[in-house]
């Protein structure tokens, strides 16, 4: 059986790191189909060893189906994700677009992987900060019951794709070279390098951006209980990789820390950074190019009842 495996966005930043990944987990893939939404004309990626042709999405849906990884963006995977669904294709879709569709399922597989199911032809994933928030939430949600979110992120460039890392570098060295860069061409509407913006996707009436209307939603969905309060503030901050999320947290049911840190040690894909070793959390330099979520500096809110922080 010939086992195919398209990446659509290929070329774009986090289509090349889930080509890396399916290299490195030795995926289960006889053939790979590396799709550029634009321009994909005379461009290659490499995978296993070899340069790849990138090729187009109308070249692709002629391929024999088998598991589509979409990352080109919602209008892309609005319109050709169902497409390849009719065709065979089974589709992840790592876009806003599915998300919170009613017949679609939005997974953290270590949360609620066990609702997928043969049929299923259509999967989402979250938002990239909702994930990393909500995986370190899951044990605790399903232990005491979370009531409400307080969050504010720090998100790091790559969530703006290479142009935020390409803008961040130039800002650098411009500002090394005491030439400041103007603001034209630039993905952000202030300047980033050595500044923080709270502006994450576009602002809407009610005076949260979609990035954080994104993380309120998505985390009920994903937690399933429509009743969980949750209000986020989304910053982008100079950091290349790796986002950042501070929680505080409400349940219904009383807590103990001891048992909130063993809950989070025995969770998968959570690691504790406690104050018996080195300085007691992460940072990003120390996470960059893992799948961990590290937790760390949790304490009680003396403030609120049953309140995390």
């Amino acid at each position: 059986m010939n086992r195919n495996v398209m990446v659509a966005g290929a070329t774009g930043l986090v289509g090349r790191t889930m080509i890396k990944i399916l290299e490195e987990r030795n995926f289960p893939a006889d053939h790979l189909v590396a799709v550029a939404s634009e321009r994909p004309e005379g461009r290659t990626v490499s995978f296993r060893g070899k340069k790849i042709g990138v090729t187009t999405l109308p070249a692709a849906l002629k391929e024999e189906p088998g598991i589509a990884f979409f990352s080109a963006g919602k209008d892309v995977s609005g319109t050709w994700a169902p497409l390849f669904v009719q065709a065979g294709w089974k589709v992840v879709d790592n876009s806003s677009c599915w998300r919170m569709s009613g017949d679609v399922k939005l997974v953290v597989p270590e949360i609620n992987g066990n609702l997928l199911g043969p049929d299923d032809r259509l999967v989402a994933n979250p938002n990239c900060s909702t994930i990393q928030m909500v995986l370190a939430l899951a044990p605790l949600h399903n232990r005491y019951r979370l009531q409400r979110i307080v969050a504010c992120t720090y998100q790091a460039v790559t969530g703006s794709g290479q142009k935020g890392v390409e803008r961040i570098l130039a800002e650098r060295k411009a500002w090394v070279a005491g030439n400041p860069l103007p603001l034209s061409g630039s993905v952000y509407p202030c300047p980033i390098d050595l500044n923080v913006i709270p502006d994450i996707g576009a602002l809407t009436p009610d005076g949260y951006t979609e990035e954080e209307i994104k993380m309120r939603e998505e985390t009920r969905k994903i937690l399933g209980d429509a009743k969980i309060g949750v209000s986020a503030t989304c910053v982008r901050v100079p950091v290349i990789a790796s986002h950042c999320v501070a929680v505080n947290a409400r349940f219904a049911e009383p807590f103990s820390l001891e048992d909130v840190c063993s809950l989070i040690k025995s969770f998968p894909g959570l690691v504790l950074n406690d104050f018996s070793a080195g300085h007691g959390f992460a940072v990003p330099l120390e996470a960059e190019g893992t799948d961990t979520v590290y937790v760390g500096r949790i304490r009680r809110d003396p403030t609120e009842e049953n309140t995390l922080e």
